[in-house]
């Protein structure tokens, strides 16, 4: 009996970890970068009144600063470039802990609707949840008057802890729902730069630590995200690393699996040397970040239409 008992509540607090948030806040979020923690956290945007633009969404919990090189790279190409800071990213620590995906993603396609309205053509860029975003984007757009010319998602993760796919980002992360009745964060901190990183990886900026709700508010989105890949009907470039140390790589093959195959074109890449940094953030690599741009350009001009085109 008292292993029965035992073991009814083990799998009872299996059970309870096991990823099931509901975001409850439905506030808009407005946009106010006098919080903003440094110059460097702030939006970039290139805005020269052209046919086409390029949205970039960034990461978590990151900010613009990823895209430094990218918008610029962008503007030079001909397209403008708008890569927004996400509210309470940036700003301060108190106020990103109120704040969930649903926000996020929320104000990200109030501003892409902004934009879809104004340009002939806009493309959507994004690196890590940004990735994730640009998928979701193309999921509710595709097949609208809305819809995106073209998506780009690098190091995109659509699954957290998943043992149907065999991906296992933080095994510690099941016991989240039980650690967030008790705190929010676990070592969070203003990070205004990595000196202990390098190929410049060690500009980044952001916040550091765990986030308890708000990580388990980002990996519950992903499991819709996952189910509505089938939804995008527009052309599609998807890169990532092998040794990514953040998103599992097996990510990849995962969206490869629901996309349809005619508008799909992905690249796999292994970066060479002894790198101080993740293998993540692919367009901040100073090592990289040329030849991904260049691949990225050729993509929105329409140079890989086909999946015979595919690269690797």
């Amino acid at each position: 009996m008292v292993y029965f008992v035992l073991l009814l509540l083990l799998f009872l607090f299996l059970n309870w970890n096991i990823p099931f948030y509901r975001d409850k806040n439905k506030e808009i979020l407005m946009s106010d970068e006098s919080k903003c923690f440094s110059d460097d956290a702030k939006s970039i945007i290139y805005d020269k009144k052209r046919d086409e633009a390029v949205l970039l969404i960034h990461g978590f919990p990151t900010t613009p600063k990823m895209y430094t090189y990218a918008a610029k790279r962008l503007d030079e190409a001909g397209y403008d470039a708008y890569a927004p800071l996400i509210p309470t990213f940036g700003s301060n620590i108190e106020d990103f802990e109120k704040t969930n995906y649903t926000q996020w993603f929320n104000y990200i396609s109030s501003y892409y609707e902004n934009l879809r309205k104004r340009y002939k053509k806009l493309y959507v860029l994004g690196i890590s949840m940004g990735g994730a975003m640009t998928l979701n984007i193309g999921e509710k757009y595709s097949n609208t008057p809305l819809a995106p010319n073209r998506l780009v998602a690098i190091s995109a993760p659509v699954a957290y802890n998943n043992i149907r796919y065999g991906i296992f980002t933080n095994i510690k992360a099941m016991l989240a729902p039980t650690l967030s009745l008790f705190v929010k964060n676990i070592g969070a901190k203003i990070v205004y730069s990595r000196p202990e990183s390098n190929d410049g990886n060690e500009e980044w900026n952001g916040y550091g630590g765990v986030f308890i709700k708000q990580g388990l508010s980002l990996s519950k989105a992903f499991d819709k995200i996952r189910k509505d890949l089938k939804k995008i009907s527009v052309p599609m470039f998807v890169m990532h690393d092998k040794n990514d140390q953040t998103v599992p790589f097996k990510n990849l093959a995962v969206i490869e699996k629901y996309c349809h195959d005619y508008i799909y074109v992905k690249r796999e890449v292994e970066m060479k040397g002894d790198f101080k940094h993740s293998h993540h953030s692919l367009l901040m690599y100073k090592s990289v970040q040329k030849e991904y741009m260049d691949d990225i350009i050729n993509f929105l001009r329409g140079d890989y239409d086909r999946k015979e085109t595919k690269l690797h």
